[in-house]
């Protein structure tokens, strides 16, 4: 007795065909001239022959073998009657199963329910080495001629087929003699098991379950019977959680395919397929992100074809050439930082109290998705610490996780080690600098919840302009920046950047800005006069084309949306339309005797041992250098000092700042060094 009225219905079926089988062999025993040849199926007799060369056989018919059947859908009747699903009939309906098609289905099935029906078709297939039911015997069994052109589509071209419910092998044979079987995920879920095709792990994702995002418009879509949108989502917006919660508005469940994952080649197609096939089998909608330009057609066509609801996510206009239909479109609009406080609050939980997330979170550009993990991550770095307490730090390591890895394949990652305490910068430098850690960490609130540069398609981006001479502390300031907003630093390479053949500039900036708008870091771009220069006026091809370049940038710097910083020793090569687009310039001036002082000091540190002799006041009033030469004159002296008893002595200093000044083709001055001449004229 079998307790699953879905179960029960399948079997009934099987043994439906199973009667017909039984009939079909006593038929081919009446006139088989060796039915007990132990040989039988590995030679052709000539009896056998003769049989053959009599002619086709007739086509059975079944009317009178079919009360088994009639009373197997009786029965299935009142099941579905008392509210029991039957999944063979489900299935046959998602599919659009004609009853011969359902038919074939159970045949070519009956072998992997009952091991008998492998050596009832060796034997009905004259070969006891082909155990599965070839095309001639499965149609034999349901009564349709091989010369039916449409009954041989049902295994060409036919749902069947076309919806991978059953696979027709050995396509070196003629269609008579090709085996049929049905996938085990088919089988699996006709017997109940819910579990997704196996080659599908590593590309399903568990449905967002992030309560967020206006619904209305996918739910009004699926009420009035639309199965194909298109939702385009902004980058801290969530496609995916608005798709989720319409499609279960309209009691669904769903099946998210990440297409990232997918790839793009053949195999992609084949898998898109199997998760069209998983949701026409549950009855689930189908969500398919992200949609990219380099999606291919016939990866978006193979998941369009489906009757089930199906929601593509991108950030970008949909194509007209990936589908014959035009999907119904909509936006998904950001979130607010008012949203994604509130997301933080709720996924952290009591941990959140007396933490000001909005603070802690403002730099960073994250979706609702995103946050939900960050929170996880946060909390689980929380609990690595010594309190076990979660902190502003922890919220924004969080974040930080959810930066994408594109970026570090196009530029070098620096992880801030320094702070504002380090830096050594008159007034006026430092407010300005304080003023783009501002913007960065409320550009959200300002240029997003506030719409403070509408129109034009413009970004939520901060450009800022670093201006100095070389050494006066661009590169540390924008590590101090970066460090003080709680995200990494990118210094953009420009030798993987510029390019002589023309066009190939511009692409791998494109490259570089792509990368940058899905990570929360702030991307330096050194010696930015390189690619961000003055236009000029056109007197030949290479004059054009380096003011396209220019061109392409002005417009780029216009809709980026992440944090960038170009740093120049020449701010007059900088293009003035640059300039108008800029948040902030800092410019950065060489430092004075005291600062100089204070940089001695801070580029010793206080790990080296210092000697008594030691005049900080002496070497930052007589020695005119920038930042990074007081560094760099340090730690010569530092190293002097390794192999001189590891304690730093003036003499050490003043070496230092003499081989500096050589590095720096500086004259060197013998009042400059005063009494310690005698020290570097060995040198």
């Amino acid at each position: 007795m079998i307790a699953d009225p879905s179960v029960a219905h399948l079997l009934g079926r099987v043994g439906a065909i199973e009667d017909r089988i039984r009939r079909l062999v006593a038929a081919r025993r009446a006139v088989d001239p060796q039915p007990d040849d132990p040989f039988r199926g590995l030679y052709l007799s000539d009896e056998m022959l003769d049989r053959l060369l009599a002619g086709v056989p007739g086509v059975p018919d079944w009317s009178d073998a079919s009360a088994r059947l009639a009373e197997t859908e009786q029965k299935a009747d009142l099941s579905e009657a008392a509210g029991h699903r039957l999944r063979l009939r489900r299935l046959a309906a998602a599919f659009d199963l004609g009853p011969i098609d359902v038919d074939l289905l159970v045949i070519a099935l009956a072998a992997d329910l009952d091991p008998r029906f492998e050596r009832f078709f060796g034997y009905l297939n004259d070969d006891v080495g082909r155990r599965r039911p070839s095309v001639a015997v499965a149609l034999e069994l349901c009564g349709v001629p091989l010369t039916s052109a449409g009954d041989r589509a049902r295994l060409i071209s036919g749902p069947l087929v076309s919806g991978g419910l059953v696979i027709v092998e050995d396509e070196d044979r003629p269609l008579p003699g090709r085996a049929v079987r049905v996938p085990d995920r088919v089988v699996g879920h006709l017997l109940g098991d819910d579990t997704p095709d196996r080659a599908l792990d590593g590309v399903l994702r568990e449905p967002s379950v992030v309560e967020w995002g206006d619904t209305r418009r996918v739910e009004q879509a699926l009420a009035a019977g639309i199965r194909l949108l298109y939702l385009r989502e902004s980058a801290t917006g969530s496609g995916a959680a608005v798709a989720v919660r319409g499609i279960r508005s309209r009691g669904l469940d769903v099946v998210q395919l990440d297409l990232a994952r997918l790839g793009t080649g053949h195999d992609a197609i084949e898998l898109a397929r199997l998760a069209t096939r998983e949701a026409r089998l549950r009855g689930l909608g189908l969500i398919a992100a992200p949609v990219t330009a380099e999606t291919p057609a016939a990866l978006v066509e193979a998941l369009a074809d489906s009757p089930q609801p199906t929601i593509f996510i991108g950030d970008s206009t949909w194509d007209p050439g990936w589908y014959r239909e035009l999907p119904a479109m909509a936006d998904v609009q950001p979130s607010t930082t008012a949203e994604r406080v509130q997301l933080w609050r709720t996924w952290l939980g009591p941990a959140a109290d007396g933490l000001d997330i909005a603070e802690a979170t403002g730099p960073f550009r994250l979706g609702p998705e995103q946050v939900q993990r960050a929170a996880d991550t946060a909390r689980a770095q929380a609990t690595l610490s010594k309190t076990g307490v979660i902190t502003a730090e922890h919220l924004a390591a969080g974040a930080r996780a959810e930066n994408a890895s594109a970026l570090d394949r196009l530029a070098r990652r620096v992880s801030p080690r320094v702070g504002w305490d380090d830096l050594v910068l008159p007034s006026g430098p430092l407010r300005a600098l304080r003023e783009i850690e501002l913007r960065a960490r409320h550009r959200e609130q300002v240029l997003g919840d506030w719409d403070m540069r509408p129109g034009g398609g413009r970004g939520h981006g901060v450009v800022t302009l670093f201006a100095g001479d070389s050494g006066t502390g661009k590169t540390m300031s924008a590590e101090v920046v970066a460090g003080g907003l709680g995200l990494d630093l990118y210094v953009v390479d420009l030798s993987t950047v510029v390019d002589k053949y023309i066009g190939e500039t511009e692409k791998n900036l494109e490259r570089i800005f792509r990368a940058a708008a899905g990570t929360n870091a702030v991307l330096l771009f050194d010696e930015a006069d390189a690619v961000f220069g003055k236009r000029s006026d056109v007197k030949d091809s290479h004059d054009r084309y380096a003011n396209v370049e220019s061109a392409y940038l002005l417009q780029r710097m216009e809709t980026f949306d992440g944090l960038a910083i170009l740093a120049t020793n020449l701010r007059a090569n900088i293009d003035e339309a640059f300039t108008r687009r800029l948040d902030v310039i800092v410019d950065f001036p060489m430092p004075d005797a005291a600062q100089r002082t204070r940089l001695w000091d801070r580029s010793l540190g206080s790990y080296v041992r210092r000697a008594d002799d030691i005049d900080l006041e002496y070497l930052g009033r007589s020695f005119e250098l920038a930042g990074g030469g007081i560094r760099s004159a340090a730690v010569t002296a530092a190293y002097l000092a390794a192999a001189d008893r590891g304690t730093v002595l003036m003499r050490h200093c003043v070496v230092a700042v003499h081989r500096e000044y050589r590095k720096l083709g500086r004259l060197i001055v013998e009042s400059e060094f005063g009494a310690f001449w005698p020290e570097v004229v060995g040198e």
